[in-house]
């Protein structure tokens, strides 16, 4: 049968409250938080850690294809699915494709990834949805929006969740909309959006599917599906005949908020992590449109724990202190550029493309000799002085401990200071990188870290992508100041 193998997700470190948001324009206080991707954030970087959340332990080798589904895509003319493939040290020799301009994008390309196995032409398809969509200063889109991403391996075998059956409508109709060139999300009066748009688009599409099967509200165990926000979350539940207490997953509103294409999945990767064998799931999801899916879970559920999921990613977070900050991110509004620096020069595309391996991939060497990882990649070993006898390894799933550290208070970035460590990574190799999502009180000496891919810069259309590192997810909210700091 052919379903979900595997299934992952990302949510950026950073969250919101909404309570702040409130304050800095003086409305009544709102409740709950939302999640800010940082400054070095987009929906590539968000969508590859996703990626890699969903093949951890597993041979990557085995991926047949790449389906990248976003409405914020970093470019209007170039794929953003190869970079995430990269990233995530795919095959190259597989399918990559871009899903984009609209919030069911993720579901469109699960069902494109269900045909492609289906079809014989693909054993496994990984499709990642991520979004960062910006809602106009004091409007209810920048109160619901939330950053995040989520990510499901899809083949024929060994799968957690079958896929029973699957059926969709095409809906034109213009009600939430962000034109090309523009920075923020737009949409038409409140009651032709819900009433005409989604509330029609999703009774039609759940009654199509559940038909199909012969399935009533009452067969169903858990119920995930896209809503604009928690009320028409709430509406729709009861339209659709299920018991909003029981059946119905937390739709993360409060915690994460709206993620675009990202949500409907992020959700179900959220119902999975609880999900017995045997349990139904209905998940749909809107946009231009409905898609609606019936999965069925089987005993190869409890196989796949090792992933830190939605679970994972929710309870370790920082807040922003203040509603500048997340502006600054956004670009919102712009910071002061750094004193006497010349302006940033375009990336080398021959550059880029020739160092990829160890830029994109994360790739380092080892030599076969004596065992000395080095990044970049060398022709000779700095121990051994062998030449040309290195094998490839893959470095981004290492993590490390800081051997030493400065800060850098005059270049040029939104998170001053620049915090520069060295790292000495698992296994070997000694890394210079900079380290993001850090309180600067807590860096230390022996501090462990992980790697995570992210913006450099970007300059003259063209955008940088690294690797850098970031405090180790699982113990945010562990570490001691230092002695020194300055609290």
């Amino acid at each position: 049968m052919i379903g979900i193998a595997s299934y992952g997700a990302y949510i950026p470190l950073w969250r919101l409250s909404r309570a702040v948001i409130a304050k800095e324009w003086g409305d009544a206080p709102a409740p709950g938080e939302r999640s800010v991707a940082n400054y070095d954030e987009d929906s590539v970087t968000m969508g590859a850690a996703a990626a890699i959340d969903c093949l951890n332990g597993m041979d990557r080798n085995t991926v047949d294809g790449l389906l990248f589904a976003t409405t914020t895509s970093p470019y209007i003319e170039k794929q953003a699915s190869p970079t995430v493939a990269m990233a995530a040290d795919l095959r190259t020799d597989i399918v990559t494709a871009d899903y984009t301009n609209t919030l069911r994008a993720g579901t469109i390309a699960l069902r494109a990834a269900a045909d492609a196995v289906k079809a014989g032409t693909a054993k496994k398809m990984l499709v990642s949805a991520a979004d960062l969509r910006i809602g106009k200063p004091r409007s209810q889109f920048e109160m619901n929006f939330g950053d995040g991403a989520a990510a499901l391996l899809v083949g024929d075998t060994d799968v957690v969740a079958t896929i029973e059956s699957s059926h969709s409508i095409s809906h034109d109709i213009t009600d939430v909309w962000r034109p090309e060139g523009g920075t923020y999300v737009m949409a038409w009066e409140d009651r032709w959006v819900f009433q005409e748009g989604y509330f029609s688009a999703m009774k039609q599409v759940a009654t199509a599917c559940m038909e199909k099967c012969g399935l009533t509200p009452k067969d169903i165990s858990k119920v995930v599906y896209y809503a604009p926000d928690a009320r028409r979350h709430t509406e729709l539940a009861r339209m659709l005949g299920f018991d909003a207490k029981t059946q119905v997953q937390d739709p993360l509103f409060n915690a994460v908020g709206n993620t675009g294409a990202a949500h409907a999945l992020m959700i179900l990767v959220a119902a999975l992590e609880e999900a017995k064998p045997g349990d139904r799931i209905f998940l749909a999801s809107y946009g231009d449109g409905a898609d609606a899916f019936i999965l069925q879970v089987t005993n190869q559920i409890e196989k796949v724990r090792n992933v830190r999921g939605v679970k994972g990613h929710l309870e370790p977070k920082r807040m922003v202190s203040d509603y500048m900050s997340y502006a600054r991110w956004r670009g919102i509004i712009e910071p002061e550029p750094a004193a006497r620096r010349p302006a940033m020069q375009s990336p080398s595309a021959v550059g880029l493309w020739r160092e990829r391996d160890g830029v994109l991939r994360f790739r380092g060497g080892k030599c076969k000799t004596c065992g000395t990882v080095q990044h970049p990649p060398q022709r000779v070993c700095t121990r051994c002085h062998t030449k040309d006898n290195f094998e490839s390894i893959r470095l981004s799933d290492k993590k490390g401990k800081i051997f030493t550290f400065s800060m850098d208070y005059i270049t040029g970035t939104p998170d001053v200071p620049m915090v520069i460590p060295i790292v000495d990574l698992e296994g070997g190799g000694r890394l210079l990188t900079t380290m993001t999502d850090r309180d600067i009180n807590e860096v230390q000496v022996g501090m462990p870290v992980e790697n995570s891919f992210r913006k450099i810069f970007y300059a003259e259309g063209i955008h940088n992508y690294f690797w850098k590192v970031i405090p180790e997810r699982d113990k945010v909210g562990t570490f001691s100041p230092r002695a020194d700091s300055i609290l």
